[in-house]
């Protein structure tokens, strides 16, 4: 490859680690080399390869974000999104490094012939950095080790039907297996937890009306579950995460594991923190995810725990579909929530859907990368090289207006099928230009991709690029 220019990009915004300042930010060769005062860097224009200097004025420099929870479904299911479609929308939304689950694809992620077949699709398609989970299920425990061996960042395990038949739930004494391997061989634990036998004794109700399809996902589903999860974590020694936590009443059975010594941690969802359940309409099957979105007193319930450090991560949970299996309204569907496929679309809306409702509440610049960029590098292992403006990470960067605003018009955004909850909303804050390894991201027609998948190497905390 070429020798490639350094750039000094200069900002009055700059999130660091330890704050906001004002800051120049020296690239060279895909890494930042130097963070210095604004305004100190020189650019010697008379090197064999001056320095190219980017003034961004009072638009903040943030590191890129880490999405750890993306359902990207190629291959075999493309038609719902692709590698080409997702993470062009990663990276308009300044989104620089994304995992992708392991199911909703054909085959899911279970083997390591299936992982094999996922890079294949994904290869020289990808516009941001890219790992992969695996996915822990009945009968594929022997299957584990080699999948860590081979890379995959940790193992999806479901407590609950996923929605896919080729992705089955693991009753308990397959969740104990699961767990006692994972633990033995060093790897992650990440779990969708609903309990089958909540849900199965909750009223089910047909219809566009949300209040019903609310009451079919009670959060007894998503304690009970984590309950449950606790305690299989105390006896096997897993490392265990909790994923898209949406009721605030498990926040108390994970504080109080963790003085208990288990090994747990959660994230949160930007639907979750942004929308609530007096603002779904009746029929609006965008809105519908599982586990749900709650009431607004839950809602200030999670943003409370995330400022006090209870998430690890807010990650977007997307996860989209075609709009016939969304059975929305305007698309000739029923807009009946018991059956419309259940998932958000919103990769590239993250981060202005979570400032918008951060500002509005108090919170600032240095804390939302920390949900989103920091928390989840560091959830992942890539905390060496991702998720911080530091001397020897990657540079991956985003030129983002916190003073913007603009309304969400679904055709426009990059993901395959132009349906999402944010629909017309407003929010705050514009992403102006997404920097992968210190080269800008083209995402426009024509564009051609240059993200690298990523990979753990077995018995390791640092990840490594292929």
């Amino acid at each position: 490859m070429p020798v490639s220019s350094p750039v000094v990009i200069r900002s009055l915004r700059v999130v660091l680690p330890e704050g906001e300042r004002p800051a120049d930010v020296l690239v060279r060769d895909g890494r930042i080399a130097r963070i210095a005062a604004h305004g100190s860097l020189a650019v010697d224009r008379t090197a064999d390869h001056p320095a190219q200097l980017i003034d961004l004025g009072s638009t903040a420099l943030l590191p890129g974000l880490v999405d750890t929870h993306v359902h990207v479904n190629e291959p075999g299911r493309t038609e719902w999104e692709g590698f080409a479609s997702a993470t062009r929308a990663a990276a308009a939304g300044g989104v620089t490094t994304i995992v992708d689950m392991p199911l909703n694809s054909i085959p899911p992620t279970v083997t390591v012939e299936a992982l094999a077949l996922k890079r294949k699709a994904a290869e020289g398609r990808s516009f941001v950095d890219l790992g992969f989970w695996g996915g822990a299920i009945p009968g594929n425990t022997a299957d584990l080790e080699p999948l860590h061996h081979a890379g995959v960042f940790g193992f999806k395990s479901f407590l609950a039907p996923s929605g896919v038949d080729e992705f089955p739930h693991v009753e308990p004494h397959d969740l104990e297996a699961a767990l006692a391997e994972q633990a033995r061989i060093g790897a992650l634990a990440i779990i969708h937890a609903e309990d089958p036998a909540v849900l199965a004794a909750a009223p089910q109700q047909p219809g566009g009306r949300y209040r019903d399809f609310l009451a079919s996902r009670p959060a007894e589903a998503e304690t009970g579950a984590v309950a449950r999860l606790l305690e299989a974590a105390r006896r096997t020694g897993a490392r265990v995460h909790v994923l898209h936590v949406s009721s605030a009443a498990v926040l108390p059975l994970l504080r109080r594991a963790r003085e208990e010594g288990v090994r747990v941690s959660a994230e949160t969802c930007p639907h979750y923190l942004t929308l609530a359940a007096e603002q779904v309409p009746d029929g609006d099957t965008a809105f519908k995810c599982c586990p749900p979105i709650r009431d607004e007193s839950n809602r200030d319930a999670l943003w409370q725990a995330l400022a006090d450090g209870e998430f690890t991560a807010v990650v977007s949970d997307h996860s989209p579909s075609t709009p016939d299996l969304k059975l929305l309204p305007e698309y000739g569907g029923s807009g009946d929530f018991a059956a419309a496929w259940g998932g958000i679309a919103s990769l590239q809306l993250g981060l202005p859907a979570v400032w918008t409702e951060a500002r509005r509440r108090g919170h600032t610049l240095a804390e939302v990368v920390r949900w989103m960029s920091a928390g989840p590098a560091e959830l992942a292992g890539l905390s060496a090289v991702k998720g911080a403006i530091a001397v020897g990470r990657d540079a991956d960067l985003v030129a983002f207006d916190p003073e913007a605003e603009f309304a969400v018009r679904a055709h426009v955004l990059h993901h395959r099928n132009p349906v999402t909850p944010y629909a017309g909303r407003t929010l705050g804050g514009a992403v102006r230009t997404t920097w992968l390894r210190g080269r800008a991201v083209d995402t426009g027609p024509g564009a051609q991709p240059f993200g690298r998948m990523l990979t753990r190497p077995a018995n390791s905390l640092d990840p490594q690029t292929s």
